[in-house]
C-alpha cells in the first residue's frame, strides 16, 4: 500500500548532507507553521547624516572601506529576503534551489560592495565593557544608558561624532574616524539582531588606519552574513541580519526573481556593482508576501537563474587592487569573524564559475564557537584550526572538471535536497483525501457481509473498522492543531506586514487591502492560501459548508473554507476569519460511527479540550 504522505514528501530523501531537516523551517512549513517575513536588521538609513572631512574620507580609504562607504541605503524587500533564508543551508552554506546548489561567493562579495577579500583575517580581542576601549580610540566614553555589556549603540556614535570640526587636530580626526568606521561596519556588514548597537571590539582594529586595509573585510562581512542566515533559516528564529543589501543584491544578479526594473542612468554603470541597483526603481513588488516568493523559488528553472552576471558588465571599472585578489573567490576555505568561523565552499557552486558541476565532495561537520564571555579574550587562542585553513587558502582554489556529468550530479543532488518548501498540494487537501479514504474504509467495514467467516476474519474486520474510525478521530485533533497555529501566526504576520510596510516606499496607506495583491498572489501561489479555519471562516447559508444535522460530510464548496474531516457541523459556530472577536467553537459529531451516545459524547468533549 503506497503511503499518501511519503508521495508527497519534500525530501530529502538521502539525509546525510542535510541532517538538520527537523531544525530547519522548511520542516514547519511544510507542516503549514507559517512564521511570516522575517525582520530584516539593517541600519543604513542615517549613513548619509555622517559629514565627513577631506581627511576623514582619506582615513576611511585607507582602512579599506572607501567603497562600501559609497553605496546608499538600499529598500529592503524582507519577503524576498525571508524566502532566500527558507532555501539556505547551514549544513553546507548554500542555497537549495531547483537548479542546484547556490551561493554568495567571495567573488560576489568583492564585486558587489567592493570589500578586501584577502588579506589578515578579522579577529582580535572580545569586551564585556564600552568605556576603557571607547575611551582609548575615542576620547570618550558614552553614559551607561548607551551601551549594553560590549556594545556600543549607535545612536550615540552619530549624535557624538557625526559633525568633525574643520579646525579639529589629527588625532581628533582621527578619533572621528574611528567612530565613523565603527557606526558603517555595525550598520551594514556587521549588523545585528540586537537592535541598533554595534560591538566595540571592532574599534582596536581602526587604531592603524594602514594596518586596517590589510585585513580581510570582505571575508569577515561573508562569515558574518553566513552565520546569520544559518541562524534565520531554524524555525525558532524571526530575524535576520548581517549585510542583506549585499544578499538582496545578490539575488537581483542571479536570479529572475523579485527583481526590480532598473531606470537607465549612467550613474548606476560604476564600482561597486550594488550601486547598479541605487535610485528609484519601478517593480511592483509591494503586494508580494513570503509565499509569492516560496513559489517562484519553488517553480525556479534554468531560464530564470544568472550564473555568472558580471561577465556582461563593464569590468574595466572594477579597480586593480579588487581584480588582483578576485582568484581568491574560489578558494575552498574558512572564513572568520571574531568567533563566527564559516565554511566558503565554492566547489558545491562551480557554474557561478562558468564551470560545469559534479558531485561535490562531502562536508566535514564543523563546531560553530561562539564568543567567550569574558572581556579582554583573545579569539585566536580558541580559533587555531580556523585560522590555519585561512592561511592556506590559497592552496585550496577548486577547479573545474572537465568531464564532469551534470546530469549525474542533479540525479544526486535531488535526492540530498529539500525540493521544494511550500507543499504542492495544501494541507487542506491532503486532510480531505485522507478524510475520504478512511471513510470508504470505515463504510465497506460496516457493509462487508461476515456470515460464514471464521472468529479470526471476523476479527480482521473490526480491527480495520475501528483502526479507520481512530485514525479519523486523529484528523479532527490534527486538523484543530494546525489551525490554532495558523491563526496565531496571521495574527502576527499582520503585525510584521504593517512594520515592513513603514519601510517601502510607494506602497501606500497601510490599512489599504489592495485588490492586485489577490491578483498577484493567485497568478503564481494559488493553492498556498488555502489553510484550515476551524474557528475561523464565515460560511454563507445559501451555500453550507456541511449538510443538515445526522447527514455525512459531502463537499467543501471553497478550499479557504474551514471544515472539519470525518465530522459533521451542528449550528453555525463560524465567524470571520479577519475578526478579532472570539468565535464560538465547532461542534463536531462523528458521523460514520455507530457507537452510543456516550461515547460520542466523549469524543465531543475530548475535541473541545483541544479547541481550547
Amino acid at each position: 500500500m503506497v503511503d499518501y504522505y511519503s508521495t508527497t514528501s519534500s525530501g530529502p530523501l538521502d539525509d546525510s548532507v542535510l541532517y538538520d531537516q527537523d531544525k530547519h523551517v522548511s520542516s514547519a512549513v511544510w507542516d503549514g507553521q507559517e512564521r511570516g517575513a522575517l525582520r530584516c536588521h539593517e541600519h543604513t538609513s542615517k549613513l548619509n547624516q555622517w559629514k565627513l572631512t577631506e581627511k576623514q574620507v582619506e582615513l576611511v580609504k585607507k582602512a579599506g572601506f572607501g567603497y562600501l562607504r559609497l553605496i546608499p541605503a538600499i529598500s529592503l524587500d524582507n519577503p524576498l529576503i525571508s524566502a532566500l533564508v527558507e532555501r539556505w543551508r547551514r549544513e553546507t552554506n548554500t542555497f537549495h534551489f531547483t537548479v542546484g546548489e547556490m551561493t554568495v561567493t567571495l567573488e560576489d562579495v568583492a564585486f558587489l560592495i567592493g570589500l578586501a577579500i584577502d588579506g589578515e583575517p578579522v579577529i582580535g580581542v572580545t569586551y564585556t565593557a564600552c568605556e576603557a576601549v571607547c575611551v582609548k580610540y575615542l576620547g570618550k566614553a558614552p553614559d551607561s544608558g548607551y551601551t549594553s555589556g560590549g556594545m556600543v549603540k549607535l545612536s550615540w556614535l552619530k549624535e557624538t561624532f557625526s559633525h568633525c570640526p574643520e579646525d579639529a587636530n589629527f588625532e581628533d580626526v582621527e578619533r572621528y574616524t574611528r567612530a565613523y568606521l565603527l557606526y558603517l561596519v555595525g550598520s551594514t556588514i556587521f549588523s545585528t539582531t540586537t537592535g541598533n548597537k554595534v560591538p566595540v571590539m571592532y574599534l582596536p582594529l581602526f587604531e592603524n588606519f594602514d594596518e586596517a586595509g590589510k585585513y580581510a573585510w570582505g571575508a569577515a562581512a561573508l562569515s558574518f552574513l553566513y552565520r546569520a542566515l544559518g541562524n534565520a533559516s531554524l524555525n525558532s528564529q524571526s530575524t535576520v541580519s548581517g549585510c542583506l543589501t549585499l544578499l538582496q543584491c545578490w539575488s537581483y544578479y542571479h536570479l529572475n526573481v523579485g527583481r526590480p526594473k532598473l531606470n537607465h542612468d549612467p550613474l548606476h554603470h560604476c564600482f561597486p556593482f550594488v550601486l547598479r541597483w541605487k535610485g528609484k526603481q519601478s517593480s511592483p513588488i509591494a503586494n508580494r508576501d513570503v509565499a509569492f516568493y516560496r513559489k517562484a523559488f519553488d517553480c525556479l528553472s534554468a531560464s530564470d537563474v544568472e550564473w555568472c552576471p558580471y561577465r556582461n558588465l563593464n569590468l574595466t571599472i572594477v579597480p586593480e587592487e579588487i581584480k588582483n585578489i578576485m582568484i581568491i573567490g574560489r578558494s575552498r576555505t574558512m572564513l572568520i569573524c571574531f568567533d563566527k568561523a564559516e565554511r566558503h565552499l565554492p566547489d558545491r557552486c562551480l557554474r557561478q564559475f562558468d564551470m560545469p558541476q559534479p558531485i561535490p565532495r562531502e562536508v566535514t561537520r564543523w563546531e560553530r564557537k561562539t564568543r567567550g564571555v569574558d572581556g579582554g579574550v583573545n579569539l585566536s587562542g580558541k580559533m587555531e584550526l580556523e585560522l590555519n585553513e585561512w592561511s592556506d587558502r590559497r592552496l585550496h582554489l577548486v577547479e573545474g572538471v572537465d568531464d564532469a556529468d551534470e546530469s549525474e550530479y542533479m540525479s544526486w543532488y535531488m535526492r540530498i535536497t529539500r525540493r521544494v518548501v511550500g507543499r504542492p498540494v495544501p494541507i487542506s487537501s491532503e486532510f480531505h483525501k485522507m478524510d475520504s479514504a478512511l471513510r470508504e474504509i470505515a463504510h465497506l467495514a460496516d457493509t462487508i457481509n461476515t456470515h460464514g467467516m471464521d472468529e479470526e476474519q471476523i476479527q480482521s474486520i473490526t480491527r480495520i473498522r475501528y483502526i479507520a474510525q481512530e485514525r479519523l478521530t486523529d484528523q479532527v485533533g490534527a486538523a484543530a492543531s494546525i489551525c490554532l497555529v495558523k491563526s496565531e501566526n496571521e495574527l502576527g504576520n499582520k503585525r510584521i506586514r504593517g512594520k515592513e510596510r513603514v519601510r517601502r516606499k510607494g506602497i501606500g496607506k497601510r490599512k489599504r487591502k489592495n485588490d492586485n495583491d489577490d491578483q498577484q498572489y493567485n497568478a503564481l501561489a494559488e493553492e498556498d492560501h488555502s489553510q484550515l479555519y476551524l474557528t475561523g471562516m464565515e460560511v454563507d447559508h445559501t451555500e453550507s459548508l456541511c449538510y443538515a444535522e445526522n447527514s455525512e460530510y459531502h463537499s467543501v464548496v471553497d478550499e479557504s473554507l474551514c471544515y472539519a474531516p470525518s465530522c459533521e457541523v451542528v449550528g453555525s459556530h463560524f465567524c470571520d476569519a479577519t475578526d478579532n472577536n472570539e468565535c464560538d467553537p465547532v461542534k463536531v459529531i462523528d458521523s460514520t460511527s455507530h457507537e452510543s451516545d456516550k461515547d460520542v459524547g466523549q469524543q465531543q468533549n475530548d475535541y473541545n479540550r483541544v479547541l481550547t
